[in-house]
């Protein structure tokens, strides 16, 4: 029997991909040189070792829009990294990119995002000296808070760096691999947003825009396979990649209404004045008093600021945590329950 190993896939790759795909032995290569798997390719090795990190594991208790969400089927940071990995999938095979680059960078995506979602990056950003962005934040972590005994980071190759980094705002990828994640980004966020808000009674399906819904769809599914479609029919097109125009704009709307009527909403964010003073004190606790010894050891040899050693702590908090730090800190013993 054959061994599929690292030559032979890297072979498949030039059969199989299309011109718009990024061939795994074509790579820029990684931070620090370091010996070929001889079984998976640069970008599979790059998928598994995030897969594999602590910052990864963390994402199951942030919050993807409920603040801590109590019930069982409310979307976390974790599921929703999965919802957009399995998209940009399905829209990489279809269009004969590489999938393992591709996933890569949905999983690494939102690997930097702190504790309450949105609503802590925010408070970080206007604290923290110099601002916060997640995206910026998810490649320190594989760059240099991820840390194993063999290597400090993950060590990743330039093209899953540069995805996680152009993700989101007005920066675009080097890769069509990429391109795909902030289009997959998108779809995931607004359709299950949509899901979860229904199911916390913030919308009924009546709600939602009819001329988005009639183009783009009725159900869940519909509207993500729809919106798929648009970039597949869009790319086939004009070979490079995009999505239909009229398509695009729908989903622009409803990602606009979402903003208007749930991520603004009082029901969804109610506890933001909690999470700001949560997050405030905790900042402003650990810039005047020493960070636990297992964080500060990760600055061995470097000059990085005080500021940005407690805010990449706070930072890589789950809600839970967060919130159990504040309470052990600041509720005095014989208040807690």
């Amino acid at each position: 029997m054959d061994i599929c190993d690292r030559l032979a896939q890297e072979k498949r790759e030039e059969i199989y991909l299309s011109p718009l795909g990024a061939r795994s032995k074509d790579s820029g290569g990684r931070l620090h040189e370091e010996p070929a798997c001889p079984l998976r390719t640069i970008y599979q090795r790059d998928r598994d070792r995030i897969l594999h990190s602590k910052s990864f594991r963390r994402l199951k208790h942030k919050t993807q829009v409920f603040i801590a969400p109590d019930k069982d089927h409310y979307r976390t940071r974790l599921t929703h990294t999965l919802e957009v990995a399995q998209i940009a999938r399905t829209i990489a095979r279809a269009l004969g990119l590489n999938e393992d680059l591709t996933e890569a960078i949905a999983l690494g995506h939102d690997l930097g995002h702190t504790p309450f979602g949105h609503s802590g990056e925010t408070v970080l950003n206007r604290i923290h000296k110099g601002g916060f962005r997640h995206n910026e934040q998810s490649l320190r972590v594989v760059d240099f808070l991820e840390h194993s005994p063999r290597r400090r980071g993950l060590n990743l190759s330039q093209e899953v760096r540069d995805g996680i980094l152009n993700h989101s705002g007005d920066q675009q990828a080097m890769t069509n691999e990429g391109r795909v994640i902030k289009y997959a980004d998108r779809i995931a966020y607004i359709n299950h947003d949509i899901d979860d808000a229904i199911r916390a009674h913030i919308l009924v399906k009546e709600d939602l825009p009819k001329d988005c819904i009639s183009l783009l769809g009725e159900t869940h599914s519909d509207r993500i396979e729809r919106l798929i479609l648009g970039i597949l029919t869009y790319t086939r097109d004009h070979n490079v990649l995009g999505m239909e125009e009229d398509i695009y704009e729908a989903m622009m709307e409803l990602r606009k209404f979402m903003f208007s009527r749930v991520y603004h909403n009082p029901l969804a964010k109610g506890d933001e004045n909690k999470i700001n003073k949560i997050i405030v004190d905790l900042y402003d606790y650990y810039l005047h008093e020493d960070l636990p010894e297992s964080h500060k050891g990760l600055y061995e040899g470097r000059n990085d600021s005080k500021e940005d050693m407690v805010c990449d702590y706070i930072a890589g908090m789950t809600d839970r945590f967060a919130i159990s730090t504040w309470t052990d800190l600041f509720v005095p013993e014989n208040w807690k329950g």
